[in-house]
């Protein structure tokens, strides 16, 4: 019986659709997981880039702005700035701050040579979203402040990410250009650059500053093991059907 079927099996000819379609899948997964592994490569680069960045000494400004036309990247760069903030005027971004909801607190800050500067002063909770809630909040005279240097966004960063609302001053994106229409800065000279502020002496006063998000993501490894795993699998899965296609065994 067992002969019968391997000679039938053998008559129906080598199983190329198979082969090249597994051949074909194999290739894809391999590649994934080498795109992991590269994207791996990119992202420990990344957070190595910023660490080293973060714990710099900051620098005014001014040469921030340098640093950038000279083409260089900025992103995390600890800077120092000082102005006077432009009172009511915030702008709100939904947020979250060690599990609780609310908003980061953005405010445009005008410096002595009359630019205008968009600064993340930082968080507070949903509920103290006016700033009526929060009187003792309110910046007064002049104000000097370290923070990190951070790009704005040219684009909404995906379809999933809502889409702002200026009116009701709810932002789920850091749109600078919707933020400076809102602020009654059109026609102002506003620098493209954002700046989070870092930690206030007091952190029981809001809003709570040093609330930068650099703890980014990187499961590229594990993604990468994902992915060469299941071309391993597939081709186990191949190789028992086809040695036990000509040898005559039961096949799956």
């Amino acid at each position: 019986m067992n002969a019968e079927t391997a000679t039938d099996r053998k008559a129906g000819g080598f199983p190329w659709v198979l082969v090249v379609s597994s051949l074909v899948a194999l290739a894809i997964l391999v590649s994934l997981g080498n795109w992991q592994v590269r994207r791996l490569a990119w992202k420990e680069d990344l957070l190595a880039t910023i660490d080293s960045r973060i714990h710099a000494e900051p620098v005014p400004l001014e040469k921030a702005f340098e640093k950038m036309a000279d083409g260089e990247d900025i992103e995390y760069l600890p800077v120092e700035v000082s102005g006077t903030f432009v009172p009511n005027a915030e702008q709100h971004l939904l947020s979250t701050w060690n599990g609780v909801s609310g908003w980061n607190v953005y405010q445009p800050l005008r410096l002595d040579d009359g630019a205008v500067l968009f600064v993340n002063r930082g968080f507070v909770p949903f509920d103290r979203k006016d700033p009526e809630t929060r009187p003792e909040s309110r910046p007064r005279g002049e104000q000097a402040l370290t923070g990190l240097a951070r790009l704005p966004l040219s684009t909404k960063p995906g379809f999933l990410v809502p889409d702002n609302d200026p009116a009701a001053n709810e932002y789920y994106w850091k749109d600078l250009a919707a933020m400076t229409r809102a602020a009654g800065l059109e026609g102002e000279e506003v620098l493209p650059l954002f700046v989070d502020a870092g930690p206030y002496d007091d952190p029981q006063v809001l809003p709570i500053g040093g609330v930068t998000n650099i703890d980014l993501p990187n499961n590229h490894l594990q993604y990468a093991v994902t992915w060469y795993g299941l071309a391993i699998s597939l081709v186990g899965v191949v190789a028992v059907f086809l040695i036990r296609r000509y040898r005559g065994g039961p096949a799956s």
